[in-house]
């Protein structure tokens, strides 16, 4: 069976240790149970399908039952936090936890990849960024930055964009892009970091508004009464839209500055204090 650091929910690995162990011999979710010191002989089938969680304790004996020891019994305990995790922020903090103990295993979490470039702002501007300055160092980078940065963040980030292969260096030393657009994919832990950096570009946005020429930037907005039916059909307009924007941006391959786009479309009321109403 796969390694537990190939794994990014715990609920899976319990399932697949199971049956990788059931096809082998005789053995049970009772004598699972049993080595994991729990009296209910279908406790882990039932955490295996949501049914039940794993507390950080039990977590440890289950781990221990399926002989996980050291760094990899952490992360099996790291993958049972993210998933209890209420917040973004403890999401974020196991997950980190996770990326950090596969490293010092020389593993690489296949979505580690996503959560790292989409948990700064620094990853997607300078990827943008660098192509468009060829020969440029990192301190003129930095310098060329909204927000400014340090050199030290640029590097980093551009470190970390090579490593993941979303930046290569030509024969002349110059940054390129592999692909012209990253999207998202199916979303798993990028989508808590996702969500932060609409929280940071969002910041961004209103600090625009009075540090931005108006004939360099755009802000519009409308207020609208609608129903559940006439939101999904706005939603979908906002993906084509969307696309056509990337369709414009990318139609050159020269890039004179790099500008951040937010489509916003949110409630400004409560629905079920309306329907009270």
């Amino acid at each position: 069976m796969k390694d537990v650091l190939e794994y990014m929910e715990y609920r899976q690995y319990i399932a697949d240790y199971y049956a990788d162990k059931k096809a082998k011999s005789a053995f049970s979710w009772k004598e699972f149970a049993e080595l994991a010191g729990f009296t209910s002989p279908v406790y882990l089938k039932y955490v295996s399908e949501k049914k039940f969680n794993l507390s950080d304790t039990a977590a440890v004996h289950v781990a221990e039952a399926m002989h996980l020891s050291g760094q990899r019994l952490e992360y099996f305990r790291e993958m049972v936090r993210y998933d209890h995790a209420k917040t973004d922020e403890s999401k974020k903090a196991a997950f980190n936890k996770m990326i950090s103990i596969a490293d010092q295993l020389k593993a690489k979490i296949i979505e580690g990849d996503a959560f790292r470039y989409f948990d700064s702002w620094k990853n997607p501007v300078l990827r943008e960024l660098a192509p468009a300055m060829p020969g440029v160092k990192p301190l003129a980078l930095a310098h060329a930055c909204r927000p400014k940065i340090s050199a030290a963040e640029v590097s980093e980030s551009l470190n970390f964009l090579v490593k993941a292969d979303l930046l290569q260096k030509d024969e002349n030393d110059n940054y390129v892009q592999t692909d012209r657009v990253v999207t998202t994919g199916p979303l798993g832990p990028a989508a808590v970091a996702i969500r932060g950096m609409h929280r940071q570009m969002g910041e961004f946005a209103l600090e625009a508004i009075e540090g931005v020429p108006q004939d360099e930037r755009h802000f519009s907005g409308i207020t609208l009464g609608i129903t559940r039916n006439a939101y999904h059909e706005i939603v979908e307009e906002i993906a084509a839209f969307r696309k056509r924007i990337i369709e414009i941006a990318t139609r050159e391959k020269d890039t004179d500055e790099v500008y951040r786009l937010n489509v916003q479309f949110f409630p400004m009321t409560n629905k079920s204090e309306i329907k009270k109403g």
